[in-house]
């Protein structure tokens, strides 16, 4: 009976260590495409985008209409976000942070400050983004 125990116990702590190992494997890719979004934002590179945007890919940002992942690439001259956080949860996940951009906008330039939530979900073994919201961030 003893050694009975024993097995089970070490089944749950490798299934505890191989879902902990998943889930760091899922937070370096999550955070490796979070420099992508932004640098190709800053580049203006679709194509980027593109591979990371989900067919049914929707942002909704203050004072814009929503927009589809055609409506939404456009160029900024400062793309930068920070205080990233992460949960995921198994085949979806939670991106939040802060977003400081700089955009043209009607000949004037417009200094956004934004807090915001992308989720994620894998389809296959990539992750793509399926909405993207942000508001103003508290002052």
């Amino acid at each position: 009976m003893h050694i009975l125990g024993t097995w089970v116990v070490a089944i749950a702590l490798a299934q505890r260590t191989v879902a902990a190992s998943r889930e760091a494997a899922d937070r370096r890719e999550l955070s490796r495409l979070e420099s992508v979004w932004n640098d190709a934002h800053l580049r203006g590179d679709g194509d980027a985008l593109d591979r990371i945007w989900a067919a049914d890919f929707t942002v909704t940002v203050p004072n814009m209409p929503v927009m589809t992942r055609a409506d939404a690439i456009g160029v900024f001259q400062h793309y930068e976000s920070s205080d990233l956080g992460f949960r995921i949860y198994g085949d979806a996940a939670v991106v939040t942070g802060r977003l400081r951009r700089t955009r043209g906008m009607n000949d004037r330039t417009v200094e956004d400050d934004w807090r915001f939530t992308k989720v994620y979900v894998r389809r296959g073994d990539q992750w793509r983004v399926v909405a993207f919201h942000a508001s103003p961030a508290a002052p």
